[in-house]
């Protein structure tokens, strides 16, 4: 990572602030809601005291039957079709039945669905048996009661028979229609609504089950209240719609719509403040609303809260863009009974547009201060990179030029810390410089003054010699003469070692084919291995690369004159060349001893040789070989290395050429 990216990243640390901020408006949007909600349920909760104080027409406790309105006639055949969009309202009837009510100006509707998976048709002639599949309905006015059998030997018409003496008003007889199919039976009648049915019983019984077959479930009937529509409309608040519910969550009673304000265009949220609000600010929302105007029953979770005797809440997205629908849920309690609930819902795009304005008036302001912030840091991290570079710049000048610095050390007249580093570089690349220039002429300057104190010394044995010494100091001068000898021979190579670096660095470079150098390489060397074996292993196309092919081959020699002097008789030697993804390798493998571990990273300097001590008489191995392979490796770019075989059986030397740098003419 550079110097910029961690001080963008730096920069970036101000992302807090805005992180901060929209926790903080988080927390206010969540206050002002609480407020908002606690406000409305303290409504709902005087809403619901007024109701039993005025002595508002509610509910009874416990179950009942609810009857839907209906405004599409309803032809009673015994077929649902008519009832398809009251069916998602059925009401259970028992383990294996439903049953729904409906109504129109005239008449009560009653369509009961029985799942039966074997039919029991009853007896023609007998329809009060009660071992067949039949229905049980019981009617009960103000005063009047009556139940009636209803069960069939067929599909079609049926009639359904008072089990019980005369009562009042009601009729003996009741017509209905009986149809069935393979999953039961579905019977439908209607009910002169001047019959002022106050409860309504309704039993499912097939043969074979545990309960009574005369018994029915009896319960109230309720209905839409326009009555205590009119009450919710003299009590509710402003802006709010009010719903009264049954204890089984029936709508009884409504007042009031979900309309917002108007507001001017300007001031209404976008699409874009719309969906901010409820991904960052508003998650708590819940998308199921159940607004719909018409629906019978309100199957909330804030309503089953309130049924059991807790006053709830919830806030969920409104149906206009941008606008939230709080609802408060209070139960109606009379004596201690439930006898419904309250249900207050209220719309608004206040606590929307505060919380989106503080936001984004956070956001603008905290994005203008990462913006500066950035920008500042950007500036200073690109001085301070450029400063450094040229301190890196003015380093590899002086690596390039072998510790000699190109020109004045940058930045050397700063006052601050990368001043006082400067000043540190260029002390430090003083002293090298010298000591580099030191080295370099040291082998020319040995070489240059012990030549003539060597020719002193070898005149003086001639002399010696000359002067008829006695025998027993023959030895003695025989040993001055080989040190002689090899003190010759080494100032001769350092003066070769100097002349070979002044070649290599002049060397001339052109393009070729790796391949073909290494191989004739390969195959002059088999003339001198004698009876040692030697490989050559060869990429299949051609290793084009820009390189002076003298120096390879030098190289090449180098390092097989050191590997055939540790190679046992029968030996092998092994030449490989790889192309890599920067140019190419060249591995000279042998069997033999292995490297010591400690000499691995000095075999390729000056005048650093493993080979045993030469015996008098012998000429000394200088150890410049492979001091040459790395000179050459080093001129094209690359680098030597050496290293023991992994299994063991010798060692192997690695010349890594990445190529000559091309000339540009003009």
């Amino acid at each position: 990572m550079t110097l910029r990216q961690k001080l963008l990243l730096v920069a970036l640390c101000t992302l807090a602030l805005p992180v901060a901020g929209w926790l903080y408006v988080r927390q206010m949007e969540t206050l002002l809601r609480e407020g908002q909600a606690q406000a409305l349920v303290a409504s709902a909760r005087a809403l619901a005291r007024s109701l039993v104080v005025v002595d508002a027409p509610l509910p009874p406790a416990g179950p009942a039957w609810y009857v839907q309105r209906t405004s599409l006639p309803i032809t009673v055949d015994g077929y649902g079709d008519d009832w398809a969009a009251l069916t998602p309202w059925a009401q259970p009837v028992g383990k294996n039945a439903r049953l729904l009510l409906a109504e129109d100006a005239h008449w009560l509707y009653a369509y009961i669905d029985v799942r039966a998976p074997r039919r029991h048709r009853a007896d023609a002639e007998d329809h009060l048996a009660m071992s067949a599949d039949h229905l049980v309905l019981t009617i009960a006015s103000s005063d009047d009661t009556q139940r009636y059998l209803i069960a069939s030997s067929a599909p079609g018409a049926t009639t359904g028979i008072a089990m019980d003496p005369p009562a009042g008003i009601l009729p003996d007889r009741l017509n209905a229609q009986w149809q069935e199919d393979g999953s039961g039976f579905r019977v439908e009648l209607r009910l002169p609504r001047g019959l002022a049915i106050e409860r309504l019983g309704i039993g499912a019984h097939l043969p074979g089950d545990s309960s009574d077959p005369a018994a029915a479930d009896v319960r109230p009937i309720l209905e839409y209240s326009t009555a205590l529509s009119r009450e919710l409309a003299l009590l509710a608040p402003d802006g709010v719609r009010v719903r009264v519910l049954a204890p089984d969550a029936w709508l009884l009673a409504q007042s009031g719509r979900l309309d917002l304000p108007n507001l001017p265009a300007s001031e209404r949220p976008g699409w874009f403040a719309s969906l901010i609000y409820r991904s960052l600010l508003a998650t708590r929302l819940d998308e199921d609303g159940g607004w719909a105007e018409d629906a019978p029953r309100v199957d909330l979770p804030e309503v089953a809260e309130a049924l059991k005797g807790t006053p709830a809440t919830a806030w969920r997205a409104g149906e206009a863009r941008g606008s939230v629908v709080l609802a408060a849920a209070m139960p109606i309690e009379v004596r201690g009974q439930s006898r419904g609930v309250v249900l207050l819902e209220q719309p608004s795009r206040a606590v929307p547009l505060l919380a989106n304005r503080a936001l984004f008036g956070l956001l603008l302001t905290s994005f203008a201060v990462l913006l500066i912030a950035g920008g500042v840091l950007l500036m200073f991290a690109t001085r301070l990179t450029i400063r450094l570079r040229r301190l890196r710049n003015a380093a590899e000048r002086a690596q390039d030029n072998d510790g000699r610095l190109d020109g004045p050390f940058p930045l050397i007249d700063s006052e601050d810390e990368l001043g006082d580093l400067a000043r540190s570089f260029a002390r430090l690349f003083d002293v090298v410089g010298s000591y580099t220039d030191y080295l370099r002429t040291l082998a020319s300057k040995l070489s240059h003054e012990l030549n003539t104190p060597l020719a002193i010394v070898k005149s003086s044995l001639d002399n010696l010699d000359h002067a008829g010494l006695p025998a027993e100091a023959q030895p003695y001068l025989l040993r001055a003469r080989d040190g002689v000898a090899r003190l010759g021979a080494l100032v001769r190579a350092m003066s070769e070692a100097s002349r070979m670096e002044r070649a290599i660095a002049a060397a001339e470079a052109e393009d070729v084919n790796m391949a073909d150098i290494v191989r004739g390489c390969a195959e002059g060397y088999r003339a001198l291995a004698g009876d040692r074996r030697v490989e050559c292993l060869l990429p299949q196309g051609p290793v084009l690369m820009h390189v002076s092919p003298e120096l390879v081959a030098q190289a090449l020699d180098k390092l097989f004159d050191n590997a055939l002097s540790f190679t046992p008789p029968n030996g092998w030697l092994r030449i490989s060349l790889r192309p890599t993804s920067d140019g190419a390798d060249i591995e000279l493998a042998n069997q033999g001893p292995a490297l010591p571990t400690a000499m691995q990273g000095r075999l390729f300097d000056s005048l650093v040789s493993l080979r045993d001590k030469a015996t008098p008489g012998d000429a000394p191995h200088l150890g410049l070989g492979l001091y040459v392979v790395r000179l050459v490796a080093e001129r094209h770019q690359g680098s030597a290395s050496a290293r023991n075989l992994e299994d063991g059986s010798g060692v192997a030397f690695t010349l890594h050429l990445r190529g000559l740098p091309r000339q540009r003419l003009g």
